[in-house]
């Protein structure tokens, strides 16, 4: 009690220096403002309370979402892919990667695997151009499984379209799993049996496999880089063609790329490729001017006569 009189004292005295009393005020207050603070933080952020998340790559997710919840995690499925090596409903992918430090009752957000890839329907394409066809599938979200080449007066255009073993018609209403694919029956004529293979270097799978496609090739070996994870691989660009880009090869050739995600490594292969591709060019062109030459030369050597034949002059004949 006498305490708290004294204070009020102070106070009573404090108040007759009115620019002192203002400026004590003034820090109490910024000092009350600092402990509220503080202490809404230390309860606000749960304090001590801290998970480290586990791996929940391959693992299914009711099996996930148990395991969440005993650190007083939460799952949320985030997207889904169908990946047929895995089983339905295994986690893929996840955010925060494993290991992060988190609060309780974080949300973990995952990638599953499909349990059934959505069917679409295969669209009719023999008849078109191939790079037609190839255009339909591609929007159908199908692709080229094989192409077949078979002797035709037309180059490049299909004859016929295959589907798990089945030619379809016209009439045909035929489904299949998105993303695979189709096998094309595609005519060649004598002396159309080769195609320049286009550059492929720095493109993702999927564009060097459209390429490919429309240029008359098939997709051979696909190797990533060891250090590539599943879902990253959409990332990986092509460092690597069995067949240099410039140089011609038989239609219906089977191209093997390999994949990185190592930018550097991706540049050095272009700069390379398009040297090689200068050489072919250079080389071409020459094999070009040579043949040219032999071709003058043949029109301009002069006829030796046939033996007994005497080389007349027509127009004396007749003076």
């Amino acid at each position: 009690m006498k305490k708290s009189k004294k204070v009020a004292g102070y106070w009573q005295q404090l108040k007759q220096y009115p620019v002192i009393y203002n400026f004590v005020v003034i820090c109490l207050i910024v000092v009350g403002v600092l402990l509220a603070s503080a202490l809404a933080m230390h309860f606000g952020t749960r304090h001590g309370s801290h998970r480290t998340v586990p791996d929940f790559s391959g693992v299914q997710l009711a099996e996930a979402k148990e395991a969440a919840a005993r650190r007083g995690l939460q799952i949320i499925v985030n997207d889904s892919l169908f990946v047929p090596t895995y089983e339905g409903g295994m986690v893929l992918d996840q955010l925060p990667k494993s290991g992060a430090k988190v609060k309780s009752g974080r949300k973990v957000y995952v990638t599953i695997n499909s349990l059934r890839q959505k069917m679409v329907k295969v669209p009719y394409v023999a008849g078109r151009s191939l790079r037609q066809a190839k255009n339909m599938l591609e929007v159908a979200g199908l692709e080229i499984e094989k192409l077949e080449y078979v002797n035709d007066i037309a180059t490049n255009y299909v004859l016929e379209e295959y589907c798990d073993g089945v030619m379809l018609t016209p009439e045909s209403s035929m489904e299949a799993e998105l993303g695979s694919g189709v096998v094309l029956k595609v005519g060649v004529k004598d002396g159309d049996q080769e195609g320049e293979m286009p550059k492929l270097i720095g493109l993702s799978l999927q564009r060097a496999k459209s390429r490919l496609w429309e240029m008359g090739f098939n997709v051979g070996k696909v190797i990533y880089d060891d250090d590539i994870e599943m879902l990253d691989k959409k990332s990986a660009r092509v460092y690597y063609q069995s067949v240099d880009y410039g140089r011609g090869a038989a239609l219906g050739s089977r191209i093997k790329l390999k994949l990185t995600l190592d930018a550097e490594k991706v540049e050095r292969a272009s700069i390379d490729s398009d040297e090689i591709a200068r050489g072919i060019i250079e080389e071409r062109l020459k094999a070009e001017r040579i043949a040219d030459s032999l071709r003058n030369l043949e029109n301009v050597a002069p006829q030796t006569p046939v033996e007994g034949e005497t080389n007349v002059n027509t127009d004396d004949f007749f003076m």
